[in-house]
């Protein structure tokens, strides 16, 4: 049986220097030349003007405007487009040019079903490969010194710090880039265009309890298992949100529930 106490004060922020490991990874693992340093730099400046809102969600893309924002030329820009592009943050069309991309109920769910084959393949190799001392601190981050569950809202830091921390440690770093390179600033933009999508769930919590327990267990099948469920319900869980007083763009949550239901039998 594993013992946690010594671990829960320093855990939270040892998730989130982890979580923030996670989040520049991506970048790190292409470094740039000297000859697309720019490009590299504008994909990232643009990169977060999408997630912040600032290039609103959906709207046309004008090279000349961004052009001269940025003080750039259209070379750099047009590589720093074309990788936003690649990571499905911006559309191509014959008749709309390019357009920041606008998140949709179908995009949604394919997101979620490569979240939950990623995220559960994550947490198999977390619980083969992370150390003592990373599992004691996902344990901290899911059960106060009280030993018990933590209480209240998961906040969408707590949330995205989790998922960050066992990508991290599944030790695969084409896995971690997947992850947090190109799907996770997809969610984060259902997140930003939905505050009542947010994780925001006492279930949700409990969701993670287990699947630290799977890993603190070095059980790879059940860490998958639980993974998968906790995804498959979260996806649930986003589009009844997505869809709440909204008629005209409700996709069909039966199915997902249906299947979310199954894997928790």
């Amino acid at each position: 049986m594993s013992t946690h106490v010594s671990y829960h004060k320093p855990s939270p922020l040892r998730i989130h220097v982890q979580a923030e490991k996670c989040q520049q990874m991506e970048d790190k693992s292409q470094e740039p030349d000297k000859d697309v340093t720019l490009a590299e730099k504008l994909y990232s400046k643009l990169t977060g003007a999408i997630l912040a809102g600032e290039l609103p969600l959906g709207s046309k893309i004008s090279e000349p405007a961004l052009a001269r924002q940025y003080g750039v030329s259209r070379g750099p820009l047009r590589e720093a487009l074309h990788r936003l592009q690649e990571r499905k943050l911006i559309t191509r069309s014959a008749n709309h040019g390019a357009r920041i991309i606008k998140p949709s109920p179908e995009m949604l769910i394919e997101l979620f079903i490569v979240r939950e084959a990623l995220e559960g393949m994550a947490a198999r190799h977390a619980a083969l490969h992370a150390s003592d001392a990373e599992i004691a601190a996902l344990r901290g981050a899911v059960t106060p010194a009280s030993g018990r569950p933590a209480a209240g809202p998961l906040d969408e830091r707590r949330d995205e710090d989790f998922h960050f921390a066992i990508a991290q440690h599944s030790r695969n770093p084409m896995l971690i880039n997947l992850l947090c390179g190109e799907l996770y600033p997809l969610l984060r933009l259902y997140r930003g265009s939905s505050p009542s999508a947010r994780p925001h769930s006492h279930r949700a919590l409990v969701e993670h309890e287990r699947i630290v327990s799977a890993i603190e267990d070095r059980d790879p099948d059940l860490a998958e298992a639980m993974m998968r469920r906790h995804i498959a319900a979260a996806q649930a869980r986003r589009q009844a949100a997505l869809t709440t007083g909204s008629e005209s763009v409700r996709p069909n949550t039966n199915e997902v529930v249906k299947d979310a239901a199954r894997r928790d039998v």
